[in-house]
């Protein structure tokens, strides 16, 4: 496998198959946006470029951003968000602390623009009602 140097850390690069990865209408992100249309929430964006990180749903009018996060891609402390392949550790943890820090940034920067934001886990989307509640609780 090939290696390169990038800000003084070694990786090796990802096989062909992770670029197969989606990063957009995962199937996370399609229950919550069918939760929110069953809710009555409408005339939301998604993967708005307008704001950093590209959030995965946003109401423009009310301000508020909604993202899903997968819990192994953004280092939830869950079982599956825990859990780190046995090969390759070096990579995979140097590319999950690169995950876990850009999504700080960016929450940081939308925040201090003025906006509201939610994370949704994916472990959560498994109780329909308890993320009914905290999208309930987040629109008002």
């Amino acid at each position: 496998m090939q290696t390169t140097n990038s800000r003084s850390y070694q990786f090796e690069i990802p096989r062909p198959h992770m670029a197969k990865v989606k990063s957009k209408d995962t199937g996370p992100e399609l229950l919550l946006r069918s939760l929110l249309r069953d809710m009555g929430f409408r005339g939301y964006r998604i993967h708005f470029e307008k704001l950093p990180g590209r959030p995965d749903i946003v109401f423009t009018r009310r301000k508020r951003v909604i993202f899903v996060h997968g819990c192994f891609w953004h280092g939830h402390n869950c079982p599956a968000g825990s859990h780190r392949p046995k090969s390759n550790e070096e990579y995979w943890d140097a590319k999950l602390l690169r995950n876990v820090e850009r999504d700080q940034k960016h929450l940081s920067e939308i925040i201090a623009l003025g906006w509201q934001v939610l994370v949704v886990w994916e472990c959560q989307l498994k109780n329909h009602e308890f993320v009914r509640k905290i999208i309930t609780n987040f629109m008002r």
